[in-house]
């Protein structure tokens, strides 16, 4: 079965509720799911995981120093995350304060290990956002990301079966 760890990190509440979004979208594609906030994750459970989805509030237009902890500590990954796939979403106090470079920075990391990222023509280009709280178009955005990232593990289980045997 599909595994997809969603990490998050969140001090207003406003992240989990976008984890728990993805998480359902997760589910609804038929895969396993763990949402765990970052501090809770050690580096090596990574490994286990098809599907690693990392989100967080925009701080400075960067990721919060929790959600840099632990790609800074995957360094001891290297290589091991090669062909997984991830995303990540994030959340803002305001339009233009720096989300897409938050959601940008997760995934700079992730292509670092190799890791498959899509990205969508549609909306939220390179990851869901929402300003303060997650409002009806953050949720479908959310939703989005789960079933695009379960359904591209998908792709790559039929194209490359022995990954899973």
């Amino acid at each position: 079965m599909i595994k997809v760890l969603i990490g998050y990190y969140s001090r207003t509440g406003n992240t989990k509720k976008m984890a728990d979004f993805v998480a359902k979208a997760v589910l609804d594609e038929g895969a396993e799911v763990s949402v765990k906030p970052v501090t809770e994750i050690l580096p090596d459970e990574l490994i286990s995981y098809d599907g690693i989805i990392l989100g967080s509030p925009t701080y400075y237009g960067l990721p919060a120093a929790e959600v840099k902890k632990l790609l800074d500590e995957s360094v001891i990954l290297h290589g091991k995350l090669d062909g997984k796939v991830g995303g990540a979403f994030t959340s803002s106090g305001n339009l233009g304060g720096g989300n897409e470079t938050t959601i940008l920075a997760i995934i700079e990391a992730f292509l670092i290990h190799g890791m498959i990222i899509q990205g969508t023509s549609k909306n939220d280009h390179y990851g869901p956002v929402a300003i303060g709280a997650p409002d009806k178009r953050a949720e479908k955005q959310c939703h989005e990301l789960g079933k695009r990232v379960v359904r591209l593990i998908k792709k790559i289980c039929v194209i490359t079966p022995a990954k899973n045997a």
